[in-house]
């Protein structure tokens, strides 16, 4: 059965599925394993992440990654910015974690070249990285597709209640929204102040939502793109 582009079907395998870890992505921090999950005739490669090979963050203390992971998710879908593989929280053979789909890239696109220019699918993923404070948006993060798109992966360090955005993509730093741009924060600060806000409490710490609403407001009222913070490195190292 053909679930391109189905995405109710995709969580209901990756959630309701039969999980089979067969490999280990080695140069991940955390455990990072690939899996299978399997429903009938159906089967999706997909990321497992169990909360058990979370290591400790001394700037993350509170919550786990895998709960920051899908609340990126989370963001990702109720925006429409779509850029975000299908991530669900789950139990598998190694306790509960996150499971995401897997995206298979285009292994023709030179990430090195492409990741400082002016593209759609990377603006968007700016944006973002603006609203969720992504710590870690690095080249290697980025999954281009066959389709054209963009996806982005690995968002454990994510919504801070500190400033702590750190990204490869400032090529918009200081750059106007555009009016869907706008639309699409206005609409989001809405949603923030209904259910989505009491989604992400099982998520998020309290003073991490007051951060994202705040940050979202800030966005708002500037208009613009933020720029890379004077007071730290505005690029994670490595950058890939």
């Amino acid at each position: 059965m053909a679930i391109d582009g189905n995405g109710s079907l995709i969580a209901s395998v990756l959630a309701a599925g039969q999980l089979t870890v067969t490999g280990r992505l080695v140069d991940a921090s955390n455990a990072t394993l690939y899996a299978k999950t399997t429903v009938d005739e159906i089967e999706l490669a997909c990321i497992y992440k169990p909360i058990a090979g979370e290591k400790p963050l001394w700037d993350f203390a509170d919550g786990t990654l895998a709960d920051r992971e899908y609340a990126a998710y989370l963001v990702s879908n109720r925006t429409g910015l779509d850029v975000v593989p299908i991530t669900i929280l789950r139990d598998g053979p190694f306790g509960p974690g996150m499971v995401q789909q897997w995206i298979d890239i285009d292994d023709s696109v030179d990430l090195v070249s492409v990741f400082k220019n002016d593209l759609p699918q990377l603006r968007k993923m700016a944006l973002f990285d603006a609203i969720i404070n992504n710590t870690d948006r690095k080249i290697g993060h980025l999954l281009p597709t066959t389709d054209g798109d963009i996806f982005g992966c690995d968002h454990g360090v994510t919504f801070h209640a500190d400033d702590k955005l750190r990204t490869v993509l400032w090529q918009w730093a200081d750059i106007a929204f555009d009016s869907k741009e706008l639309h699409l924060l206005n609409t989001f600060a809405q949603d923030l102040s209904n259910d989505l806000g009491e989604l992400l409490q099982k998520h998020l710490t309290a003073a991490e939502i007051a951060a994202l609403t705040a940050r979202t407001q800030k966005l708002i009222a500037n208009g613009r793109f933020p720029l890379p913070s004077k007071d730290w490195p505005a690029v994670p190292w490595p950058a890939y």
